[in-house]
């Protein structure tokens, strides 16, 4: 959550002419609503089984796109390894909440008590190295992050 996979996706996929997608955005168009609002209305639960069903999509349905998922798609759903290789951008959770503004802090369900999502965050790193092909520090500049990015797929 908040690591610049969306950001950099859409600039590597631009660049290399390859399609971008954006599985909380595909989530979100295929219910008609938010991520947050999903997790209102509907439970964390519902919302994990909708990232099942769009892993097992994009296993049979897309070849050669940047895929940027939602930040517990790795942890909660299985498959990923056969969507295509797994890039885990690495950025320390204080640098996460110094890119993020308030407001896009409150879209985030999960980022509603600060303790606890940094407590996630932990977690999640060490699930996130141990499934990942490449391993980038996304600590710097987007420009910085397309460029180690590029350097891997060409």
């Amino acid at each position: 959550m908040g690591s610049g996979k969306s950001s950099a996706g859409k600039a590597l996929a631009k660049e290399s002419e390859q399609y971008f997608l954006d599985t909380d955005a595909m989530i979100e168009s295929a219910e008609g609503k938010s991520i947050e609002r999903i997790f209102k209305d509907d439970g964390e639960a519902y919302f994990r089984r909708c990232e099942e069903e769009t892993v097992q999509w994009l296993r049979s349905s897309v070849k050669n796109a940047i895929i940027s998922t939602g930040g517990g798609m790795l942890v909660h759903c299985k498959g990923l390894k056969e969507v295509g290789k797994i890039v885990y951008l690495r950025v320390p959770f204080k640098t996460i909440l110094e890119r993020m503004d308030a407001s896009e802090l409150e879209k985030r369900p999960l980022f509603k008590d600060l303790k606890t999502a940094e407590q996630m965050h932990e977690k999640r790193d060490c699930v996130y190295e141990e499934k990942a092909d490449l391993i980038i520090d996304a600590q710097g500049t987007l420009e910085e992050t397309v460029a180690k990015l590029r350097a891997y797929i060409t």
